[in-house]
C-alpha cells in the first residue's frame, strides 16, 4: 500500500491565492476606472476647467483671453451674482 502524498504548499495557500487574485482585480478595475474617467470639463479652446472655478471666473477668463465684449461680460456678470 502506499502511503498519502503530502501537500508541500504553504499552511495558508488556498487563502493567500484568494487575497492575491482579489487584489489583482481590484487593480485592473481601479487602472480602467482611472483611465475611463470622465468627469474632466474642458471649455470650447479644449483648456480644462477645474472644478473649483465659480462661474464668475470662467466669465473673466472669456473676457481676459477677448472671447466677449465688455458689455457681454457685465451682463453675464449680473447673471450669475
Amino acid at each position: 500500500m502506499m502511503a498519502p502524498v503530502q501537500s508541500t504548499g504553504l499552511p495558508f495557500g488556498g487563502l493567500i491565492t484568494i487575497i492575491f487574485w482579489v487584489l489583482l482585480i481590484s487593480l485592473v478595475v481601479g487602472l480602467l476606472v482611472h483611465l475611463f474617467d470622465n468627469r474632466e470639463t474642458r471649455d470650447e479652446n479644449n483648456e480644462e476647467i477645474e472644478d473649483s472655478d465659480s462661474a464668475l471666473e470662467i466669465i473673466k477668463k472669456r473676457y481676459a483671453r477677448g472671447e466677449i465684449t465688455k458689455k457681454e461680460f457685465l451682463e453675464m456678470k449680473k447673471d450669475v451674482a
